[in-house]
């Protein structure tokens, strides 16, 4: 009969045996410990890697973009209005930029709920668009106005109420229209130039075009046009915009007249494809104020 292993051999064998298992989990512990903070130091907090914010991935999709060749700004005033009839528009109104840039516009505004919330998308875009306001909130908005003006984007006359048969009516009619509908505009933001007008419900005439150029504004149409203002889907309105925009194209969306928070969800997905495809560009406002018809930089008769 073989006698059992010595107790004190025992207590030795447990004690070793434990020491093992204490080393083993210490020394897995501070090798994942390590690892871990490796890979966040190499990886994750690079000071270097790309930011996520929309206005970061806007400004590095522009700068993959090829600059456009410097130009003049046009002149705005009386039958000089800053862009030439366009053939093909309504009764000659602008359908394209005439660059290779994309116009974004803005109808029925200025509202209180949706216009800063574009004004505040088209800023982390770093993007500059057109918008065309109605005189009655414009005056009753004048906050609005300056803020679409202090962040450099450009007005455009859109009648004192949203008139749609305006270019049905006498001229007389028209003009006192459009006259007050500047000065609400021009009240609210003195500096701004209003060089552009569109129609409502783009129901050209030949007077209204007319009676916009005689103020000196030229008549803004557009070539695309997604219906943001009826009750289709975001990502309808979306994939309108980006699959129909090609270079000078001028787009129509709303940031007024009703709900718009389709237009300003469908908004985050076209500012982020546009912008890595085209030069975005609102409209030029001209550099000077309206002179008598027919007269040069002077004052003197022009050719």
């Amino acid at each position: 009969m073989r006698a059992g292993p010595a107790p004190g051999n025992r207590r030795r064998a447990i004690v070793t045996a434990l020491v093992l298992v204490v080393v083993i989990l210490v020394g897995g512990f501070l090798l994942g410990h390590l690892a871990g903070s490796r890979s966040r130091t190499g990886l994750g907090d690079r000071s270097d890697e790309p930011k996520t914010s929309r206005d970061r991935v806007g400004s590095k999709a522009r700068l993959a973009l090829p600059p456009l060749p410097p130009r003049p700004q046009p002149i705005t005033g009386p039958d000089r209005p800053p862009l030439p009839v366009e053939h093909g528009g309504p009764f000659g109104s602008r359908l394209t930029t005439g660059t290779p840039e994309i116009a974004l516009t803005f109808d029925d505004g200025p509202d209180e709920i949706w216009t800063p919330q574009v004004l505040a998308l088209l800023r982390d875009y770093g993007v500059k668009a057109t918008f065309c306001m109605i005189g009655a909130k414009a005056a009753k908005h004048p906050q609005l106005v300056r803020d679409v003006v202090a962040d450099g984007h450009t007005l455009c006359n859109h009648s004192w109420s949203h008139d749609v048969w305006l270019g049905m009516r006498d001229e007389q009619t028209v003009l006192e229209d459009l006259r007050r509908t500047n000065e609400a505009l021009t009240r609210a933001a003195p500096s701004a130039r209003i060089s552009y007008y569109r129609q409502p419900g783009g129901n050209w005439t030949p007077l209204v075009v007319a009676a916009a150029r005689r103020l000196g504004m030229t008549a803004l149409h557009w070539r695309v046009d997604p219906h943001d203002w009826q009750l289709g889907p975001s990502h309808r309105i979306a994939a309108d915009v980006t699959s129909q925009a090609v270079p000078g194209a001028i787009v129509l969306l709303h940031d007024g007249g009703g709900d718009r928070g389709r237009t300003l969800s469908a908004l985050r997905t076209i500012l982020a494809n546009l912008i890595t495809r085209f030069h975005l560009a609102p409209l030029p406002p001209g550099m000077e104020e309206p002179r008598p018809s027919g007269t040069d930089w002077f004052g003197q008769p022009g050719r």
